[in-house]
This record gives structure tokens, sequence and C-alpha cells, in this order.
């Protein structure tokens, strides 16, 4: 009699076992874009905070909070994250913030300025692991930002909404706010030394790179620690890298393809780099610009 075959060739066996390995790729690939676009999204929306944030700090004080202080003020080089904290529902690192400020007003001194070191979710791009509680260097050494101020063109235009001193009004947006950036992503710089929240010197007592960023920014520093060594630019939005200290002087994100931008009305546009063409008219507030975007 004639016996039903029961078992799988090699063929066959192979074949089951490369639709299985393919089935796997895809279901990674899969987890992998939603893993991203999660990434993404909890990104955008820390972003939307931080302009509400800023419209509601200009709501009671007539003005938005200044990029950073000098050494004249009563807060001086406090960054202006730290000033919208009351804002985010961070009122009591705000107040030990102030306490710290009125025992020493040198902000690098830990004590009294403890909560330097404390990663404000706000403030990070999930993203970046070094934003993170646990990703940075050192424990002790102070938290990062993923978003920083828009100067303008540059360090010396003053062009923008938050640079040294500012005092800007939304009715001195002659731009219209919708057509304005007010902040933008950037990684933490390479050597984890520019990118803090709390306060910071920025390459001249001017918080640039620090917090605060232009779109066209300049080194004034001429030489890094090596291996890395940056031209004096200027610097345009595109492509970065974590481990290149250079694209510490240009806005980019480790999302693809782009970054993300709060503009002056509270929305948030994720800007393709081939955006960069317009990079100039959105990041000046009375240049009188026309915006045509790219994507």
């Amino acid at each position: 009699m004639n016996r039903s075959r029961s078992a799988f060739t090699l063929i066959e066996l192979l074949v089951v076992v490369s639709i299985i390995f393919l089935l796997l790729g895809l279901l990674s690939t899969a987890v992998v874009r939603a893993r991203w676009s999660a990434l993404r999204m909890k990104c955008s929306n820390n972003l939307r905070q931080v302009g509400l944030a800023v419209s509601h700090y200009h709501d009671v004080n007539g003005f938005l909070p200044p990029g950073v202080k000098n050494g004249e003020d009563a807060f001086p080089f406090m960054s202006w994250c730290t000033r919208i904290l009351p804002y985010v529902e961070m009122d009591a690192i705000w107040e030990s913030a102030v306490s710290a400020y009125g025992l020493n007003k040198n902000f690098l001194k830990n004590p009294p300025h403890t909560v330097q070191t404390d990663v404000i979710s706000v403030f990070s791009c999930p993203a970046d692991s070094r934003t993170e509680p646990g990703g940075r260097l050192s424990p002790s050494s102070p938290a990062f930002t993923s978003y920083l101020g828009v100067e303008g063109i540059d360090l010396y235009s003053r062009d923008g909404v938050f640079f040294l001193n500012s005092h800007i009004r939304l009715v001195d947006i002659l731009d219209g706010t919708s057509n304005t950036i007010f902040v933008g992503e950037r990684p933490p710089s390479a050597l984890e030394d520019y990118g803090w929240w709390y306060a910071g010197w920025g390459q001249g007592k001017e918080g640039s790179a620090d917090m605060l960023l232009g779109v066209q920014e300049r080194n004034i520093n001429s030489v890094f620690t090596a291996p890395n060594t940056c031209s004096p630019g200027p610097y345009h939005f595109g492509p970065g890298k974590i481990g290149n200290q250079c694209d510490t002087f240009h806005f980019w994100s480790l999302h693809s393809g782009g970054a993300h931008f709060l503009f002056g009305d509270g929305s948030v546009r994720f800007l393709s780099y081939a955006d960069e063409s317009v990079m100039v008219a959105l990041a000046t507030r009375a240049g009188g610009e026309v915006v045509n975007f790219e994507d």
C-alpha cells in the first residue's frame, strides 16, 4: 500500500524558514518605525508645551523671556528655559533656582545651584538618550535641553526673539508670529559642554550655542578639543552627528530628514533640511522676507 508522505523535504523547510525570517524582518522594521514615530511625536508635544509656557510668560510679563542676561542681572546667565519653569508646573525647581542665585550668583557653584543637574523632561527630546536621566557622561554635570531659542541669523545680529538681554514683545515681531521661529531642535554638543538648560555662558558669555542659536551661527572659538577643529562658519541647518562637535553650531535633530521648530503662534512644524533656504526669513522677527517652503 502507498503511504501518504508527512515529512518536509529540505527545499520545503528552507522555503518555510525563509518566509519566517522575511516576516520577522518586516515586523522588526515596523516596530522600529513605530518607535521612532512615537519619539518624534513626544518631542513635538514637548515643544508645544514649551510654546504654551513662553506664551503664558508673555501674558504675565508683557514680553518674552530674555534669552539670557549678563552679569548685571539678578540671575546672571540664567537660561530662558529656567525662567519659564513656573509655566510648565515646575514651581519648586524655579524657587530653588531663585534661592540659589540669592546665595551665589555664580551658576557653576553646586551647591547651592543643585537643580542644574535635574533632568526636565519637557526640555528633552527622547530620541537623544543623553537628555534623559542617566544619559550624561557625568551625573554631576549640568543637564541638557534639546530646544534652543532662536537668536536670529547669528550671535551678532540679535534679530530673532531670544538673545543676550532680549526684551521682545509680540508686537515687535513684524513678520508675524506664524512666520517666525522661536525655538528649534539641536542635540547637546559632542563634548557635552554646550546645551545646558539651567544657565550657561555660551561661546562668549552671550548664551550662543548653549541655550541660544542662530540659523547661520558662527564659531568664535577657532579650535575645540582635539580631534575636533571647527571652521568659523557660518553654519547652516542640516544633518548632524552626536559625535561631531562642529554640529554644535547649527540646528539639527536625531529624527530623520529634519527637525522640529516652534513658531511664534504656538504651532510646531517639522522642517525638512530642504528648507534651509528659508531659515533666515523664518529666524528674523522683522526682516520682511517672503517664505516659500520646499517640503
